[in-house]
């Protein structure tokens, strides 16, 4: 596995968990009472503050799963038209996302700067609303870098679907000619060649007939 596959990794495995705080630490402690059956939210007694932070990390967790399973059967879809519909489903909702956490991010500070201690009674809530906070802010990052990532594989695909094997190589022939010494034996290339993202996975082999 690449340093690069490794990264990845760690950026959608963070990108769940961070979701997953922003979400559970509203709706653990996000709310508190004063002496009543109603419930304040903790940033600024102001209910859209909570419930847009439920939103957006709730819907987060959920996309986390959904685009981990495309990623992982991309590789599986053998339609050029079906892989680039996937991409630019992926390009818009991360980037859209990005900017909703961004969002989330100032609403949330903005309301909690405001918020009076005294409307805290113990402190209640303080933990989680700084880790909400916190948590949209280093979401912002994971969901931006996979967006550059979609958008690089996008253009990847673009790119790489114009130009042939050959192209690609250089000209130069995919198996290597018998070599004149004593021995008679052949060289072995090892490299692998990686297919580009929009290309077609069940191309059949071409059969030359033989010359008499």
């Amino acid at each position: 596995m690449t340093i690069t596959s490794n990264f990845l990794n760690i950026v959608f495995s963070g990108r769940q968990i961070f979701s997953l705080v922003v979400f559970a630490s509203i709706v653990n402690e996000g709310y508190y009472n004063m002496g009543s059956e109603r419930l304040h939210c903790v940033f600024n007694k102001n209910a859209d503050a909570c419930n847009y932070g439920v939103f957006v990390g709730l819907v987060g967790l959920l996309a986390c799963s959904f685009f981990f399973m495309l990623d992982y059967k991309f590789s599986s879809i053998s339609s050029i038209k079906d892989r680039k519909k996937a991409v630019m489903l992926e390009i818009g909702f991360s980037g859209f996302w990005t900017f909703l956490y961004f969002v989330s991010f100032c609403f949330l500070a903005n309301q909690w700067s405001r918020t009076k201690k005294e409307d805290l009674p113990l402190n209640q809530g303080a933990d989680a609303a700084r880790a909400a906070i916190a948590f949209s802010f280093f979401s912002i990052i994971t969901w931006a870098g996979l967006t550059a990532r979609a958008v690089q594989k996008y253009l990847l695909g673009t790119d790489m679907s114009l130009f042939t094997t050959e192209h690609m190589d250089g000209g130069a022939p995919t198996q290597p000619y018998p070599s004149n010494s004593p021995g008679g034996g052949t060289t072995e290339t090892t490299e692998a060649y990686q297919s580009p993202p929009f290309t077609e996975n069940n191309a059949a082999p071409t059969y030359q007939v033989p010359i008499y």
